[in-house]
């Protein structure tokens, strides 16, 4: 026996998206043209059967895109965090289920991270058809029952209709077979997102109390597909180019009609099995969430339980085909989510949820029980894993530096991930880049990288005997980067700036706050510590301007000599980097643990008001 049953998983709150307006059959042929004359016959036949009234396209009338895959992920995860009073940076497990996310490569769950602009996190990626989301669940389900997180979402998001637009038929001459002519008329889009968790919250959580899958892909050809010619099994991989395996029609999305009924009749027989072996009692469901494709294939569920002697009365049934369509892997998080809003549960009724997949045969079963409601309680912050410092911590031989490098490495982790998702970077990242944002950023460093030998000088002067020898070594450095803002400043005016010259520039209230900390701390009694502000000022050089300036050179279509600063920093601040390690060493001889603190310390504050200066630029 396959099934699983779970001590502490909850579905604390649930959140759906639908792309654009409803679409009701009367108006499906503005998104989703005729093919040839015999569409509309097809189209009233299909209709008729599957008992679908109204469904959502993420594509526009003209076909373009108006929701990506991720996008609608994205939107149905806000809305189920929002219901929770929770946010990302609780979440240390994302999982995802989908039949065809926005690209082959990278993952799906990598890519809907990357679109949250979401905090580091274990990430986890399912494909398939109707159950990727109920195997997205299980992933989860099995890492909060070993402890391996405490809080998941587990995300799906269907966007079929780019595969059925008109466009996409061209090289078929618009005459396709019946296989991939059928599912035009019955499949839609949406996203659904559950939040599950280690402990109850909320006033309706839902204890997932066992989770069944199995799969029948060895006793059944492939029933339903994207990727094979209609007549064979040659992978469009197989073909000498991708324009002939579109000629095939190895990318259009088929289904095998004739093969469904043997689907649910394997389903119902695991449900028999099941029930013999006590997993389940039909005579506790209190609501009964089926999925199916068509209406009529209701009546078969319908019977098939009949016949076994295990009836669900009609009334505990829930579906919401009618109103939502089919959305595939999305369809039981999107139908759960409709539920829950419209139905009063009580603790102790039970939800049994059944989701057939035609892929190649796969079944899923689902069984929750309305727990008390929780009491109001708060979750710790999930405790992101540390990526490598820039010097590897077990390459130190001193135990101090190993220790210092570790914690630091910390407070850099979490700097560069926040950095990541300020509004200038994502939007660097996102493609988003345009020439006054450029300029803008510019406005506020430049004054910025000025004053940086300036407080190095200071901090020389005012070390005291114990840390003499770091005086040489910060002239150094300083002597370095004494003319860089000029540097900056001359790409900034051949980038068109308007400033005229480097005295009417202002830093932003960011950067006025790290100016003046980063002065007074020259000026104090223990300026050693500063060694922590230039490692995080140093590795953003090193670390994270590098990634960037490919992506700003592309995007405003840059020639190199507006990006002189951006360059020389990338190729010179690991040695700079290096120059630091020779300061900490002699500082931790001098100082002991009161200066790793320093310097730690220093290393954290200036994080947070970089960050600050990184938040204001837009």
């Amino acid at each position: 026996m396959s099934a699983a049953a779970f001590q502490n998983v909850y579905v604390n709150a649930t959140g759906a998206f639908y792309p654009g307006e409803p679409v009701d059959n009367d108006h499906i042929d503005n998104y989703i043209a005729p093919l040839n004359p015999g569409s509309a016959r097809l189209k009233r036949r299909i209709l008729a059967e599957n008992g679908i009234q109204q469904r959502y396209y993420s594509i526009s009338t003209d076909g373009k895109t108006r929701f990506s895959a991720a996008q609608m992920a994205a939107n149905a995860i806000h809305t189920c965090l929002a219901q929770a009073g929770a946010t990302l940076a609780d979440i240390d497990l994302l999982c995802t289920g989908t039949s065809g996310g926005d690209t082959t490569l990278p993952g799906f769950a990598n890519m809907l991270q990357g679109e949250l602009t979401a905090p580091p996190m274990m990430v986890s990626s399912h494909s398939g058809v109707c159950t990727a989301g109920v195997v997205a669940l299980q992933h989860a389900a099995m890492a909060l029952e070993c402890r391996r997180a405490q809080r998941a979402l587990v995300a799906t998001s269907e966007a079929s209709s780019r595969l059925f637009k008109r466009s996409r038929f061209a090289s078929q001459g618009y005459d396709i077979d019946f296989d991939a002519h059928f599912l035009r008329w019955m499949l839609s889009d949406a996203a659904g997102a559950w939040l599950v968790e280690t402990t109850p919250r909320g006033d309706h959580p839902l204890k997932l109390l066992k989770l069944h899958l199995r799969s029948f892909s060895g006793d059944y050809p492939v029933c339903m597909q994207v990727g094979l010619s209609a007549n064979s099994n040659e992978s469009y991989l197989d073909y000498p180019s991708f324009a002939e395996a579109e000629q095939a029609g190895a990318y259009a999305l088929r289904q095998n009609i004739r093969l469904l009924p043997n689907l649910f009749d394997v389903s119902i027989h695991e449900y028999v099995r099941l029930v013999q072996a006590g997993w389940n009692d039909s005579g506790r469901i209190d609501y009964f969430l089926c999925h199916y494709s068509s209406q009529r294939f209701a009546g078969v569920v319908r019977e098939l339980l009949d016949k076994a002697g295990l009836t669900i009365p009609d009334e505990r049934w829930y579906n919401n085909l009618q109103t939502r369509g089919n959305t595939g892997a999305s369809s039981i998080f999107v139908m759960l989510d409709d539920f829950m809003r419209t139905h009063e549960v009580k603790p102790g009724e039970r939800i049994f949820c059944f989701v057939p997949e035609s892929g190649r045969f796969t079944v899923g079963y689902l069984l929750f029980e309305v727990a008390p409601p929780a009491e109001k309680n708060t979750h710790p912050s999930a405790t992101a894993a540390l990526v490598p410092p820039p010097h590897d911590p077990n390459a130190a031989t001193n135990p101090a530096m190993r220790t210092l490098l570790r914690e630091l490495a910390e407070v850099w982790h979490d700097y560069r991930s926040r950095a990541w998702r300020t509004p200038l970077v994502s939007r660097i990242v996102r493609g988003g880049l345009q020439r006054e944002h450029m300029l803008s950023w510019m406005e506020d460093w430049i004054p910025q990288v000025q004053q940086g030998s300036r407080w190095m000088r200071k901090a020389a002067a005012s070390l005291s005997a114990p840390y003499s020898k770091l005086r040489e070594l910060i002239e150094i450095h300083a002597g370095d980067e004494q003319y860089d803002f000029r540097i900056l400043f001359d790409d900034y005016q051949r980038l068109g700036g308007s400033a005229s010259s480097i005295d009417a520039l202002r830093r932003n209230p960011g950067g006025e706050a790290l100016n003046a900390y980063l002065h007074a701390r020259a000026e104090g009694a223990s300026p050693q510590g500063l060694l922590g502000a230039v490692y995080i000022i140093e590795g953003t050089g090193q670390r994270i301007v590098p990634t960037l300036l490919p992506e700003i050179r592309r995007q405003l279509a840059l020639p190199i000599e507006t990006t002189k600063f951006l360059h020389y920093h990338g190729e010179n601040d690991v040695n700079h980097l290096a120059r630091w390690l020779s300061c900490v060493e002699i500082a931790l001889e001098a100082g002991g643990e009161a200066a790793a603190q320093d310097i730690l310390a220093t290393a954290r504050t200036t994080a947070q008001l970089y960050l600050m200066q990184l938040e204001a630029v837009l």
